[in-house]
């Protein structure tokens, strides 16, 4: 109760006086983050930390906004922010379709005590409602799904839920520590970014919150990626494409997993749709491929190596009309989503 008062004092002086992010709580800080990231200027980890990045990106923001860029998250900076700066954590009694800085904070709370949510979107919607629900059944509260005085003071204490049922099937799992990605978790652990996210109900896109409870689904076997990456290797050098760069591009879309298959229709290893095989068969290899995984590998190779012709051997623009076509990219460049998708891709060369 001590913290809890502790933690309130600071919220009710951020109120009264402008004060820089580190004068903030680290769950104040956190619902920072998340407003600052919303409006494309925080690009770090959502982890309650006031630190070099937090405060460029106040500074960023408010130089944008016509404000005085002292970083100082005052009354002028909450209200340029828009709902996402405000109200403060513990001002109000959050329910269901409440939106604003203080969900923000909730989410990242619920996170912590082991319930992270799928998205930190600062929406009180059904699904954050339901993870209250489960916080408050197993912290020995009335189950009612709104966060009053008592639940508010669980959350901040640090009254950590169990994992849901689901998890105690999984070989394993994982606390996300600073700087980590969930690229980099799912190679570790030989599995993929999709499956790694399918499991814990999270958008791949998002961010990641340092500290959340991950569940880590099985990696392959060593026999069936052996013969993946041998195939890989194989079409990669009769069409003259990096093997490296083939080897991560398959890692990114499907972790060589051959049996994968998203909500478009892409599938298997290389994630090739339907129009995209029927193109490359007809207009780049000339001939019907098998439907096979070997298949499936050549058929995403031959058009990678397509694509660095069309792009002049530019190999982000390449791998980026490999996600978003490349009429879209000639048209538009590289989205946000798509630039992310690059990156991924490019850090895992050599890697895998």
């Amino acid at each position: 109760m001590r913290r809890f008062a502790t933690f309130l004092a600071v919220a009710a002086l951020a109120v009264l006086a402008p004060a820089g992010a580190s004068a903030m709580a680290p769950y104040e800080v956190a619902g920072l983050q998340v407003a600052l990231y919303r409006f494309g200027h925080y690009k770090g980890p959502i982890d309650g930390i006031a630190g070099l990045m937090t405060n460029r990106a106040v500074v960023a923001f408010q130089r944008e906004r016509g404000l005085a860029t002292d970083g100082k998250v005052g009354k002028q900076t909450r209200v340029a922010l828009g709902r996402y700066g405000r109200p403060l954590f513990g001002v109000r009694t959050l329910r269901r379709g409440k939106v604003g800085f203080d969900v923000s904070v909730l989410q990242f709370l619920l996170a912590k005590r082991g319930l992270p949510p799928q998205r930190l979107n600062s929406n009180f919607g059904p699904a954050t409602e339901e993870l209250v629900r489960k916080f408050q059944r197993k912290a020995g509260l009335p189950v009612d799904g709104i966060v009053g005085k008592a639940t508010r003071a669980a959350l901040v204490a640090g009254k950590k839920a169990k994992t849901a049922k689901k998890a105690k099937k999984a070989t394993k799992r994982h606390v996300v520590q600073p700087g980590e990605t969930l690229t980099a978790i799912a190679e570790r652990n030989r599995t993929t970014v999709r499956a790694l996210a399918s499991t814990n109900k999270l958008d791949p896109s998002g961010v990641l919150l340092i500290g959340a409870t991950l569940v880590v689904p099985r990696g392959q076997t060593v026999a069936r990626r052996t013969s993946v990456t041998a195939s890989i290797d194989r079409w990669a050098a009769h069409y003259g494409v990096t093997a490296k760069l083939v080897r991560a591009l398959a890692w990114q879309e499907s972790g060589f997993q051959p049996h994968v298959r998203s909500s478009v229709g892409a599938s298997g290893v290389m994630q090739v749709i339907p129009a995209t095989r029927d193109f490359v068969e007809l207009f780049v290899i000339g001939q019907r491929v098998p439907r096979t995984t070997d298949g499936n590998i050549r058929v995403g190779v031959a058009y990678l190596d397509h694509l660095l012709d069309e792009f002049k051997g530019n190999v982000r623009r390449a791998v980026g009309a490999y996600y978003q076509g490349p009429a879209a990219v000639q048209k538009d460049g590289l989205y946000p989503e798509t630039r992310r998708f690059v990156a991924n891709v490019l850090a895992l060369r050599g890697r895998v």
